[in-house]
């Protein structure tokens, strides 16, 4: 099994802090170091510091030596596609090839309102994430003077340099180019299934058990056999939330502050804490890779360990001791 470090850097952490946690998870051998693209502070109270995605990314690409660096997701609501393209090449060049591209549609109508950022219905928000893959495949892997009109980008003669970073292991394109790898996800939508199929390297769930894990990695497969794609070519992930102890009490306090973090939004806490136990990986080092085999067993060659207490860098030791290289 594969991990990444995941973090929910909205809950108000500096790029110091954040650099402390990407140096930290490549010391302990995680592949890679990814963040959400949040601009609202959440869980927990509102009005915490807030940092932007790719401008962090290009900063761990440069503080970074060799963990892979990534958002999951960038909403193509932030963003225009051809800036967005060259936003990750820039950070993907300052890196040396290191970055993944995590599309989403969106879904915080708040931190658009508290920006001015236009929020469409979903539907729209779907065209536009289709449209901005197909701009992402254009601009990285068409030749010179590449022409395309979508439904809110023209794009006209394009001429785009410098392309992502040409190294071994990438996706390689009908131009013989190499792309960073793209990265969709989310609960199975019949659309989202239909489009990661087309156009991603790499399905991402959120928020499922293994139960559940298993019925969306099904349909991708069908989604893939539908446009005559090997399914085997799509990698799979799952994020998932994690709070481990060395200890069944050291687990418990954990927990503690966990709800601390969390705040109201966790309710009468307890029964929060029960009600993800069946999809988290929640508990001692060997309760935690009891965990992992179950979402192997599910499909999962991947896992994002979704930390929502980033701060406590000694949980991150523990992960890489307890599950890094040891399944």
């Amino acid at each position: 099994m594969r991990f990444v470090l995941m973090i929910e850097a909205q809950q108000g952490l500096s790029y110091g802090e954040q650099v402390a946690l990407a140096k930290r998870a490549e010391a302990n051998g995680f592949e890679g170091f990814f963040r959400s693209d949040h601009y609202a502070s959440f869980p927990g109270p509102a009005g915490h510091p807030t940092t932007d995605a790719w401008t962090v990314i290009a900063g761990l690409a440069r503080d970074t030596d060799r963990i892979g660096l990534g958002v999951l997701v960038s909403p193509v609501t932030f963003r225009h596609p051809g800036s967005f393209a060259k936003v990750v090449t820039t950070a993907d060049e300052m890196s040396g090839g290191r970055v993944e591209v995590g599309v989403g549609a969106g879904w915080n109508d708040l931190e658009h309102a508290e920006l001015g950022l236009r929020f469409p219905p979903i539907k729209e928000r779907a065209d536009l994430m289709e449209e901005q893959l197909q701009i992402l495949h254009g601009l990285w892997g068409e030749p010179d003077g590449w022409t395309f009109e979508g439904p809110s980008a023209t794009i006209t003669g394009s001429k785009f340099y410098p392309k992502p970073v040409q190294v071994p292991g990438r996706p390689v394109m009908a131009s013989g180019l190499v792309r960073p790898r793209i990265i969709m996800g989310g609960g199975g939508s019949p659309r989202s299934l239909r489009l990661a199929a087309r156009w991603a390297d790499e399905f991402n769930t959120s928020s499922l058990g293994p139960d559940g894990i298993r019925d969306v990695y099904a349909r991708l497969d069908e989604a893939c056999l539908a446009i005559g794609r090997d399914p085997a070519t799509m990698a799979r992930s799952a994020m998932i939330g994690t709070l481990i102890g060395r200890t069944a009490d050291e687990v418990r306090a954990r927990e503690t502050l966990l709800l601390e973090a969390f705040g109201e939004d966790a309710g009468s806490g307890d029964e929060w804490l029960d009600e993800r136990r069946d999809r988290w990986i929640i508990g001692t080092p060997d309760e935690a890779r009891a965990m992992v085999g179950r979402l192997a067993a599910a499909g999962a060659d991947l896992v994002m360990l979704q930390d929502f207490l980033p701060r406590d860098l000694d949980m991150v030791d523990l992960m890489g001791e307890a599950l890094v290289g040891q399944l």
